[in-house]
């Protein structure tokens, strides 16, 4: 995979205490980024293909042995 140099402000707080936290992991602020973002990114990617799953799921719902029919009213259901 190719890389693409960025510029990215940080808040000088936020960027002390990443350089602590690479050191103590062993590795780079970049390193440390990179592996943050593609989590982030996979993440976002498993969550479109659960949507969609969900979405095709919708449109064929399971077969509840009724015909698409009701054979009850909420009277019916509620009776007391």
């Amino acid at each position: 995979m190719s890389s693409q140099n960025v510029t990215l402000a940080l808040p000088k707080e936020v960027l002390r205490r990443v350089k602590v936290i690479a050191a103590q992991r062993g590795t780079s602020v970049s390193r440390l980024l990179v592996e943050t973002l593609q989590q982030v990114a996979d993440a976002d990617e498993a969550y479109e293909r659960a949507r969609e799953r969900a979405l095709e799921t919708l449109k064929r719902p399971p077969n509840l042995g009724t015909g698409g029919h009701r054979t009850w009213t909420r009277d019916e259901l509620h009776e007391r």
